[in-house]
């Protein structure tokens, strides 16, 4: 009786090797988070607080691929975004729009090269100082059970902004009518990621998050995309009067946001293609007017 006890243990045991390998594999690569914070032996330069009028963001020869992928995503990248600016972002499909965000996030961090923020390597920033002057509104937006107030203010510290300022904000994101025409306005309850709200109502509300930490630079990886024509329109306006005083980077499939922006990047290949507002782009005939007659905007 002890030996067919003994030997089901063992079996049941056994059964379980294969979870525990994985769990040991998964504890050391979080591990390794730690470490890899360490790495880095220069000092960290500390960020000046918020600044008016934007701030400078500079690619130099950065190389970048990702550590599940063979094929790189940047070769030797070179742009820069002037103070101030609203640039965007435009090329097919994985052609590194995101990964231009991901890297300028600190999500990743560059093979070769470097970036600059204001003329400061970012690899050698406080992190969190860092991204403090920096607001991101993703492709899809998530939110959290509670409030549409609670939502909005998950950017900030409470008692840092008034209902005031967050009224203002979601107007600039064209969503205050919205939410006052609800019965119970701001304390209205989204449900369990936003499952109460349709997907423009959420991009919104992501929006007006974004803005009212009243950041130096706003990033916009397609922010637009779940909004109808109208309202695409408005928002669109609206953030280019938020954009005012603020370096704005916007990753844009859709042409037609972005005909406004002071510069134009094309991405392909690794590299940037094309570089010039909508005028000049569409008198050199490139890659950027073939893209615009496939939308219908070449004229």
């Amino acid at each position: 009786m002890a030996i067919v006890q003994g030997g089901q243990a063992a079996g049941l045991f056994c059964s379980f090797a294969p979870n525990m390998a994985e769990a040991t594999a998964a504890s050391n690569r979080i591990l390794s988070l730690r470490s890899t914070r360490s790495e880095n032996p220069q000092p960290t330069i500390e960020l000046e607080k918020k600044k008016e009028g934007g701030v400078e963001i500079e690619f130099k020869e950065v190389h970048f691929k990702y550590p599940t992928r063979n094929l790189p995503v940047f070769a030797g990248l070179n742009m820069k975004v002037e103070r101030g600016q609203f640039a965007a972002l435009v090329g097919s499909s994985g052609c590194g729009k995101t990964t231009f965000i991901n890297l300028l996030e600190r999500f990743y961090d560059a093979d070769n090269g470097s970036i600059y923020f204001d003329g400061k390597n970012i690899s050698h920033l406080d992190v969190t100082a860092y991204r403090n002057l920096m607001s991101l509104v993703p492709q899809e937006p998530t939110l959290y059970q509670g409030s549409i107030r609670e939502n909005i203010m998950l950017a900030v510290n409470e008692g840092t902004v008034t209902d005031e300022d967050i009224h203002q904000v979601c107007k600039e994101a064209e969503i205050h009518d919205f939410i006052t025409s609800l019965p119970e306005g701001y304390a209205t309850d989204v449900g369990s990621k936003g499952v109460a709200l349709s997907g423009g109502q959420k991009q919104r509300i992501a929006i007006a998050r974004a803005l009212i930490r009243r950041p130096s630079v706003l990033l916009l990886d397609e922010a637009t995309s779940s909004l109808d024509s109208e309202s695409e329109k408005l928002v669109q306006s609206s953030f280019e009067s938020a954009g005012k005083g603020r370096t704005m980077i916007v990753v844009a499939h859709r042409l037609a946001t972005i005909q406004n922006a002071d510069v134009i990047f094309v991405f392909g290949n690794g590299k940037i293609l094309e570089q010039g507002n909508h005028k000049s782009l569409l008198q050199k005939r490139g890659v950027y007017f073939q893209m615009c007659q496939a939308q219908a905007l070449d004229r």
